[in-house]
């Protein structure tokens, strides 16, 4: 199979982006990681054209020789195939490889993968191609949603960027899509590119359920502060109770309290919180908890893929109430690349949709997206159903 020059150009502009996202970073801002989830800036750019060195360049290009040997310990992100590499909470110690370095280091890998990819003749290399360009789209949006959270825990609040309008308001009226007992089928089903977690398509029953066509808005979950809701254990799962009390939890991350008006820090400042907007930035214990305030619940990931046709999304990831499973007949990868989603089966729950950071081509009805309960750093949202 020839690579395409559409596929080429597709590398070239994911390429591009990751770095158009990192251009109003000042060089400080690169190596930065204030918790363990949040990586620094400088290693996503490391760790994406590793990706390509390590899966491609070095398996299917004769003439190439690996940039640097340490970058494979620097920059291997969790695959146990490939060997040792540097603990995760450890990548801001890392003030070397420069930053200069590693742009270089990018484009002495871009200039060799249009020299492959010009001549390539392999349907292996088009599958890990793609693999990789949507593994890079990922980290652009980890990139985002890490450089909101470096900036945001700066006491001075920096501003990032006003490119990205992250308070979209949603203008239809609120009404609740109604979704007949059948059974359904689910997952991916096309000839486009989707990750493995999203096969195979198999069936599911489904009950008379109802879903909300609007996102849960600040002003909504603004009540649920103001009733006392982060102060009510019957609301909250035993764990999240514990998280509540423990992290002395009081609102969505980046909310804050001054002179009695909420605020909220963006990738564009603090600015007063925009109650019409949809909440963004809460945990799945919040979600769950915020929906047994309303007596409703979260729809489960099947029920959010029949009825997503009838409502808008892209704006927030909904946090589900599934956990994070095999579909039926999955089968995971051989070697590195099997290490991709197979190994995070357990102890995580589904999110459906993509949000305001997810870049372009990387979205789709069927994607399941994946986080532990407790965390925020995401646009995550809330969609009720019944």
């Amino acid at each position: 199979m020839i690579i395409t020059d559409s596929l080429l150009d597709f590398f070239i502009e994911t390429r591009e982006q990751t770095e158009a996202i990192c251009a109003p970073l000042e060089i400080e801002d690169y190596v930065v990681q204030p918790i363990e989830d949040v990586s620094p800036p400088k290693w996503h750019l490391g760790h994406t054209t590793w990706f390509f060195e390590e899966f491609i360049l070095n398996v299917f290009l004769d003439s190439y020789k690996t940039y640097d040997e340490d970058f494979s310990f620097i920059f291997n992100s969790y695959y146990e195939t490939i060997g040792e590499r540097v603990i995760r909470a450890k990548r801001g110690n890392l003030s070397r490889p420069s930053v200069g370095k590693i742009y270089a280091y990018r484009e002495h890998v871009d200039d060799h993968m249009k020299i492959l990819l010009e001549k390539v003749n392999s349907g292996e290399v088009l599958e890990i191609l793609e693999i990789g360009i949507h593994h890079e789209k990922q980290h652009q949006e980890l990139l985002l949603t890490d450089i909101k959270y470096i900036l945001g825990n700066n006491p001075v609040f920096p501003k990032y960027s006003d490119f990205y309008k992250e308070n979209e308001i949603e203008v239809t009226e609120k009404e609740w899509i109604s979704v007949e007992e059948n059974v359904y089928s689910i997952g991916h089903k096309t000839n486009e590119f989707c990750f493995d977690n999203e096969l195979s398509r198999h069936k599911v029953f489904l009950h008379n359920f109802q879903i909300s066509n609007k996102l849960v808005t600040n002003a909504e979950f603004t009540e649920f502060i103001d009733s006392d809701g982060y102060k009510n254990f019957e609301l909250w799962h035993a764990e999240g109770w514990d998280w509540v009390k423990q992290n002395k939890i009081k609102a969505p991350y980046y909310w804050h309290k001054i002179h009695g008006k909420w605020h909220q820090y963006t990738l564009s400042g603090l600015h007063p919180i925009d109650m019409e907007a949809p909440v963004s930035h809460v945990s799945y214990f919040e979600a769950f908890a915020f929906a047994q305030f309303k007596n409703c619940r979260l729809p489960t990931e099947f029920e959010w893929e029949v009825a997503q046709q009838h409502f808008s999304w892209g704006q927030r990831w909904e946090w589900t109430e599934s956990a994070y499973l095999p579909y039926p007949n999955y089968k995971k990868a051989k070697g590195a690349l099997g290490e991709y989603n197979g190994k995070f089966m357990v102890n995580q729950k589904v999110l459906r949709g993509s949000s305001i950071a997810t870049p372009i081509k990387h979205s789709r009805p069927t994607y399941r997206n994946f986080f532990h309960p407790h965390l925020r750093w995401q646009f995550t949202g809330i969609r009720l159903a019944k």
